[in-house]
């Protein structure tokens, strides 16, 4: 793991770029330098090494010395998020496109999904519920947010050599970009992804558990209607098997969810995730 550690000496802040490193013999982790920044207020991006540049946490510590940088960040999101919304909803794949390599080249894809994609996507369904686009308008930025980002997915390669995770949804859900979004964050991490994407009969989802052997199911509910449904099914594989099972979606910001034998997942960031993935 990399990142910025500072020192104080007298009444100035000094940078260092440090990795951590697992020290096998004494079975603890110890601090190696890689690179001296200068003084905290006048380090900026360019001083970091190429490889590390983009890193969102090293990015938000630059921030902290240089708060015009926070509104310069904020500003950039606020307009992506608008281009975004107007691309999707015009169903213009090209420029979407374009918004994320251009958004990537400040940020990485995890504050991408979660700064932009994810909030873009939540207003285009609240203005559909409230009647301020039609659902012809709708579907066409919900096909055109999932061919992104099936792109984006093509473009990653993971190491696959952590937890082997199922991605489902309940019967009656349709809404799947929230599987496809974790399923592009995941695999970037290392993660074995199974993405079911579109609702199965629970016998089929039964004998998908047995013979892949997951270790984690993150189920997304979209649709409030679809809770009770989502409830059923988590009661069906407890039945069966005793697998972590994380609950999460735009369903769980309803005020009234039912009891699920699972954790319940209401406010959580895609960099949070994989902690609880790890955490079970």
């Amino acid at each position: 793991m990399v990142y910025l550690r500072a020192k104080k000496v007298k009444s100035d802040q000094y940078l260092y770029l440090v990795k951590s490193i697992w020290d096998s013999k004494k079975r603890t982790s110890k601090q190696e330098i890689i690179k001296y920044l200068g003084k905290a207020n006048e380090v900026d991006k360019n001083d970091i090494p190429p490889e590390y540049r983009n890193d969102s946490k090293i990015l938000s510590v630059l921030a902290k010395y240089h708060p015009e940088d926070i509104k310069k960040r904020e500003e950039a999101s606020e307009k992506s998020k608008q281009q975004l919304f107007k691309n999707f909803t015009q169903g213009n794949i090209e420029n979407s496109l374009k918004i994320y390599e251009h958004y990537v080249k400040i940020f990485d894809s995890s504050v991408f999904f979660e700064k932009i994609l994810r909030p873009v996507m939540y207003k285009i369904g609240d203005d559909w519920a409230n009647g301020k686009i039609s659902i012809a308008t709708e579907h066409v930025a919900s096909n055109v947010a999932q061919t992104l980002v099936k792109i984006i997915m093509d473009k990653v390669t993971g190491n696959a050599n952590k937890k082997k995770i199922l991605i489902c949804v309940p019967q009656g859900e349709e809404h799947h970009l929230g599987c496809d979004v974790i399923e592009t964050f995941l695999s970037v991490k290392g993660f074995k992804v199974f993405n079911m994407r579109t609702s199965l009969p629970t016998e089929s989802l039964l004998n998908f558990i047995e013979y892949n052997k997951p270790d984690v199911m993150l189920l997304s509910i979209t649709l409030e209607d679809n809770l009770s449904a989502g409830q059923r099914l988590v009661r069906k594989i407890r039945e069966q098997y005793d697998i972590p099972i994380l609950v999460g979606g735009y369903a769980m910001y309803s005020s009234k969810i039912p009891k699920f034998d699972a954790k319940v997942i209401r406010e959580s960031t895609l960099n949070e995730l994989p902690k609880l993935i790890r955490s079970g």
